[in-house]
């Protein structure tokens, strides 16, 4: 059980003092003490000294331990007021700002001198007043808008509230009086205005500025014996307002208390209700009170409720969950004091008074942080959060880095119970270390990270060892539900309330919105009486192991709890990728290191980190990146063993998985495509190569799928991969290359960036060494769809050409043809590669050559040799007079003789005709070609130059058409000129048309606008020159194109002006 307080007397009334304490008051280091026979004692406390420890001073030798420092009194009585009250002194309170002391004393409340403690007033209008309460509070003042302190002091007289107001220091105003409807019992102050009063009907809300009485109800509507007073009035006795039949007519007396931020409790007999400070009840249930409480307090973080001498001592109990947390037995303890923040901070965490008829012990307040330990040795996981989210963060070392602590070890021990979807949604909650979490699976999860005891192999387990872990778990299993129902059963004994619940209004109601248990009930359930202090911490930590599941996972479980690690590991995934790229570096770089800097700076991931203690500087890169490798693999490891279908998308997008687990995980698993995926996508390519070209080939022993038989699947990966990786490119695309040759020609052929931007030439000089013909296929790729202009690879594939061709290995003639026709076609569109040398490549006496020979003394412009080679050594008259007909149209148009005849040079025509009239020898002339081509282009044949070359034997007959064509091409030249002058004269009227008469705009009404030389200006008394700025008058003016006007005279001042086109 919690040691949150120790409780030290201070104050101990002798044996033979006969008085006895009804009242006591701290502030600061003074404590009031108020007897039964009206005496002040006034006490100073002294702060204990922490005594060494024994084993400072000597040891078990026999040495002599030092002299020990006299030990001081806890308390120091400075004075006593024998002669303070006549009566007992009831209730002490003090207004510091006012310097006054306030004691309830025969049944009349009287102010004293707080430094004197002599009687100032007695308030005669407090006759009958059996309680007051006192608040401190600064408050601004509405009309001059300054901060002053006013202070209120509330008295119960019978069925009236009397307040007093002190501004600072002084008594403002008369005393103001509230009437309810009962006496009142109790009055606790909510705010700096408004006060809780309690009575027999039950609980109000007063406002003491408005005088606004508001029911204090409870929840839920539950039906009321109030007589209709209030409704269903918390704290409500009976509709006849009689007592417990009996007991001679006593009621429980109302309790209230006021908790941290704005929030009540409120008491009577062992009901309980939680208010705002407006008076609405919280759905909160009742304090599981075993007897009806003697008094409330609230010492910050920890509600106090004093039971009866005869039921117990002082119950500490957590206001959030309500569970008891520690029980301090003290003896005959009939009421309890803590000092008001608003008259000492001092016992905020330090302690506060309880006292009985005798003595005053002063609770002394642990460690928060040790308080904290405690809880969480004892497995009270839910209590510790509880207390760490009540403390203040100034109160801790590291509050956040212990929330999440004690979060991961609550999941942890959820985990250990088979829980694991509650327990990954909490260690998602905590941002737990992925290295933690992975590290609760066994070997075949988590791999190196599993525990020692659990790397054994699973499948070398025996039949008999799961026999007895069964029974063994079953046995744990029973064992500890009887346990757990028996020390529940402890935990929270049955009310003994000391009034029937009938009677008492069905306070039931109030209960009736019990939350449900906590997970941390389930993790483990520790006793409350008194004997569970005795256990030490190494015993509850035994306890608690000795709870937890000790089997291995298997089976169901396993796939349960590897289910719940998915998701996980999926959501820290996401969140990992946000921080760093799949090539190990951060997307945001860190903030470089500097004087100013925190020593202990953390990046906004450090909590995927799990730190270890070191003092060596963090290399937050690298451990990220090992957090990020640790997550993806081992929910790579999960979905193989739970989930096979959901690994490939995984491993298909950018992870960051060791690549070692994985192929040896698909491998074995014959999961071989996947396996190629995932190595393309860590970038593995020699390897997924070298797989791809073993199952290609039929070479593995493992039986595969089709689809990864033969080159298919290997062309399309080396299609994938970026040209700077050619080197192993042109590595393996040599098998697809000589087993499919057309197939994997798609490599370099394909119309894909990667393979358009290949380096060329070391793709080239690589085909070249596998097949000529590839290499040819490539070059014809490059040059005519990629359009590529290097000379060199143009004369490569020319001399390609030549070497197939001289090679002469083909099949048949139809294809030795092919490859013919393909070189006469490269050569005629080419004009990349070198001619003189082709041409010296060319054999001048292979008949199959001497087409090629002219394509390239076309090229050269050696016209009349390659016309020789049709005509003399072809033989082909209609070839020869088709080169002549794309010579001419490919000529400029200045080479026709269609214009001037007479004087224009010969054309390649004329070359033709030579060659037919008159061949060097041995040829003979040659006439059916010559007339035929006379007859044809007689129009491009000169008279002049033509008619020399007919020998004076030919008939003219024979040359009518010749004439017959020139004269239709001379009347067409003249009948073109005429048009031609037509159609000019037609544009120069339109021309002088638009110039005095403009050019026919019109405007909104469809009216025509004068243009031009016609148009019209107006000239009136207010138009100016745009020169001189002088009136027109009858003077001579000019105007210009866009209508401005000016002078005559002036034009001639202005022409050496500029803009003068822009006057107006």
């Amino acid at each position: 059980m919690l040691s949150a307080f120790t409780a030290r007397p201070i104050v101990e009334l002798k044996q033979r003092d006969k008085s006895k304490i009804e009242s006591i008051l701290a502030y600061g280091d003074r404590v009031l003490v108020g007897l039964n026979t009206g005496s002040l004692r006034i006490y100073r406390i002294n702060e204990p000294i922490e005594e060494a420890e024994p084993e400072q001073n000597g040891d078990q030798n026999g040495e002599q331990p030092e002299p020990a420092t006299p030990k001081v009194k806890p308390a120091d009585l400075l004075r006593e007021e024998e002669k303070f009250s006549r009566r007992p002194i009831q209730q002490l309170a003090i207004i510091k700002e006012a310097d006054i002391l306030i004691s309830l004393s025969d049944n009349h409340v009287s102010i004293y001198d707080l430094q004197t403690y002599t009687l100032q007033e007695k308030l005669e209008k407090t006759r009958g007043a059996t309680t007051f309460a006192v608040t401190s509070n600064i408050v601004k003042d509405a009309s001059t808008g300054i901060m002053t302190i006013v202070s209120r002091l509330a008295v119960a007289v019978k069925r009236k509230i009397i307040l007093w107001t002190w501004q600072d220091t002084e008594l403002s105003s008369e005393a103001t009086e509230i009437t309810l409807i009962a006496s009142v019992k109790s009055l606790t102050w909510a705010t700096a205005t408004k006060i809780v009063a309690g009575m027999d009907p039950g609980f109000v809300m007063v406002d003491v500025d408005s005088q606004d009485i508001t029911d204090i109800n409870k929840p839920g509507g539950a039906l009321s014996e109030a007589g209709g007073q209030g409704g269903a009035r918390f704290g409500a006795v009976s509709s006849s307002g009689m007592g417990y039949m009996g007991m001679g007519g006593w009621v429980p007396k109302p309790l209230a208390t006021r908790l941290n931020e704005g929030e009540l409790l409120l008491a009577k007999d062992v009901n309980s209700l939680f208010i705002d400070q407006d008076g609405n009840a919280q759905d909160k249930r009742q304090v599981p009170w075993p007897s009806a409480p003697e008094a409330l307090a609230f010492s910050y973080p920890y509600m106090l409720a004093l039971q009866p001498p005869s039921k117990g001592g002082l119950e500490v109990r957590n206001p959030d969950t309500l569970n008891l947390l520690q029980t301090i037995a003290l003896p005959n303890a009939n009421f309890v004091h803590v000092p008001q923040p608003n008259i000492s901070l001092a016992h905020a965490g330090k302690g506060f008074l309880v006292a009985s008829d005798r003595c005053i012990w002063r609770m002394g307040a642990q460690n928060y942080e040790s308080q904290i330990d405690q809880l969480v040795e004892s497995g009270r996981y839910d209590e510790a959060l509880s207390l760490l989210d009540m403390l203040e963060d100034t109160l801790l070392q590291d509050k956040e880095g212990r929330v999440r602590e004690i979060m991961m070890l609550k999941a942890q021990a959820l985990f250990d119970l088979r829980k694991f979807r509650e327990a990954m949604d909490l260690f998602s909650e905590a941002k737990a270390p992925p290295e933690r979490v992975i590290a609760l699976y066994p070997r075949s999860i988590a791999g190196t990270l599993s525990p020692p005891e659990s790397v054994k192999d699973i499948e070398s387990d025996g039949g008999e060892e799961e026999a007895n872990g069964e029974q063994a778990l079953s046995e744990s299993k029973e064992s500890k539900e009887s346990k757990e129902s028996k020390e529940s059963k402890e935990t929270i004994p049955t009310p003994a309330p000391t009034i029937g619940r009938s009677m008492m209004g069905r306070f039931v109601g109030v209960g009736g919105h019990k939350k449900a248990d906590s997970d941390a009930a389930s993790i483990i359930s520790t006793s409350k009486d008194d004997a569970a202090d005795n256990t030490t911490a190494k015993g509850k930590a035994s306890a608690l192991e000795a709870d937890r599941p000790s089997r291995e996972l298997e089976g169901k479980d396993l796939k349960f709890a590897v289910h719940a690690l998915q998701s996980f590991l999926a959501q820290c995934r996401v969140q990992i990728k946000r921080y760093i790229n799949t090539d190990g570096t951060l997307t945001e770089p860190l903030p470089a290191p500097s004087d100013s800097q925190s020593e202990e700076y953390k990046p906004p991931f450090y909590y995927f980190i799990h730190q270890k203690t070191t003092t060596e500087p963090i290399d937050w890169a690298t451990k990220l990146l090992e957090v990020a490798q640790l997550v993806d693999t081992t929910l790579f490891r999960a979905y193989m063993l739970a989930s096979p279908s959901l690994a490939g998308p995984l491993f298909r997008l950018p992870n960051f998985c060791e690549p070692d687990v994985v192929n040896e995980k698909l491998y074995e698993t014959g999961r071989y495509a996947d396996l190629i995926d995932f190595l393309h996508g860590k970038k593995l390519h020699r390897q997924a190569l070298e797989l791809l070209e073993k199952f290609g080939k039929k070479e593995a022993e493992e039986e595969v799928s089709s689809t990864l038989q033969g080159p298919q699947r290997t062309v399309g990966y080396l299609q994938q991969l970026p040209p700077e990786m050619v080197d192993l490119i042109l590595e393996f695309a040599e098998w697809p290359l000589r087993t499919d040759p057309a197939l994997g020609m798609e490599i370099f052929l394909a119309d894909t960036e990667n393979a358009e931007t290949l380096p060329r030439q070391q793709v080239l000089n690589f085909l070249q060494q596998i097949d000529l013909k590839l290499a040819v296929r490539y070059l014809e790729h490059i040059i005519e769809e990629l359009n590529v202009l290097d000379p060199d690879f143009h004369q490569t594939l020319v001399d390609l050409f030549l070497e197939r061709l001289r090679a002469n290995d083909f099949e048949n003639d139809e294809e030795k043809g092919q490859w013919r026709e393909r070189l006469q076609t490269f050569l005629k569109t080419s004009i990349q590669y070198n001619k003189v040398r082709v041409f010296k490549q060319l054999p001048s006496n292979d008949p199959e050559y001497f087409e090629s020979r002219a394509i390239v003394l076309s090229k050269l412009g050696q016209h009349k040799q390659a016309l020789e080679i049709y005509i003399f050594q072809l033989k082909d008259y209609q070839k020869a007079e088709e080169y002549c007909n794309q010579v001419y149209l490919s000529s400029p148009p200045s080479l026709s003789a269609t214009f001037n005849p007479d004087d224009a040079e010969p054309s390649v025509y004329h070359t033709l005709l030579a060659l037919y009239l008159s061949p060097s020898p041995p040829h003979q002339p040659n006439w059916a070609p010559a007339l035929d081509l006379l007859s044809k282009h007689g129009a491009r044949l000169p008279a002049a130059t033509t008619l020399d070359l007919v020998p004076p034997t030919l008939p003219v007959k024979e040359l009518e058409s010749y004439f017959r064509g020139r004269i239709r091409n001379a009347n067409s030249t003249m009948n073109e000129e005429r048009i031609v002058a037509r159609l000019r004269g037609v544009e120069k009227v339109e021309l002088e048309a638009a110039v005095f008469l403009g050019d026919g705009r019109v405007d909104a009404h469809g009216r025509k606008i004068p243009g031009g030389l016609n148009r019209r200006v107006v000239i009136d008394e207010d138009r100016h020159c745009a020169v001189c700025h002088k009136r027109f008058g009858g003077s001579a003016i000019r105007v210009y194109p866009d209508n401005s006007v000016v002078h005559s005279g002036c034009l001639r001042g202005s022409m050496g002006k500029k803009n003068t086109n822009s006057w107006r």
